[in-house]
């Protein structure tokens, strides 16, 4: 007996996600005009969303390529104490040198890199088959989650707020449709 149930909620669930879509899509549930001007919106509510969706999967792609790098570290691992030529919030450069005395500057800079400072002497943790690999230690990407999210969250907020003005944009040409021709409205 709960398989039905659990059907039946999948359908309602499904039907739920549809009908959103449509007014996210269409702006309404009733009668749909087909003017040039509905034409429009409906394409540039596709288009955001289309965009809101994009930066979602870059998000997602961000935090996936974090874990693909710290994995590949782990797998095979080296530690080897740095100095840091250049720092910055976003990107910082290393220099290292391996246990084999070969010295190594990531081309990338180093993963991770908030809150070094030029000078610093760190210790890393590098792919020992790709040494242009490297990750500040006991860093992960965990640390990517939260400004991949942010970079979402911000997306998805310009996207409700375009799709705000598209549809007042849309209640504006359902107002001008209604309104007799030869009378302008109040």
């Amino acid at each position: 007996m709960k398989v039905p149930a659990r059907a039946a909620d999948a359908f309602g669930a499904f039907a739920t996600l549809k009908a959103l879509v449509r007014i996210l899509i269409h702006g309404r549930s009733g009668e749909l005009p087909d003017t040039r001007g509905h034409r429009v919106v409906r394409w540039a509510r596709i288009g955001v969303l289309i965009l809101a969706g994009l930066v979602t999967l870059q998000s997602l792609l961000l935090v996936a390529g974090a874990w693909r790098n710290d994995i590949a570290i782990q797998r095979n691992m080296g530690v080897a104490e740095a100095e840091v030529l250049s720092a910055g919030p976003r990107r910082s450069t290393i220099e290292f040198v391996t246990p084999d005395r070969v010295t190594y500057r990531p081309e990338l800079g180093v993963l991770y890199p908030s809150e070094l400072a030029t000078g610093m002497r760190i210790y890393v943790e590098y792919d020992k088959l790709n040494p242009n690999l490297v990750r500040v230690q006991h860093r992960n990407a965990k640390l990517a989650i939260i400004p991949a999210g942010s970079i979402a969250v911000v997306g998805w907020l310009v996207a409700a707020a375009a799709l705000a003005g598209l549809a007042l944009v849309d209640k504006r040409l359902d107002r001008q449709l209604a309104e007799p021709s030869g009378q302008p409205g109040s």
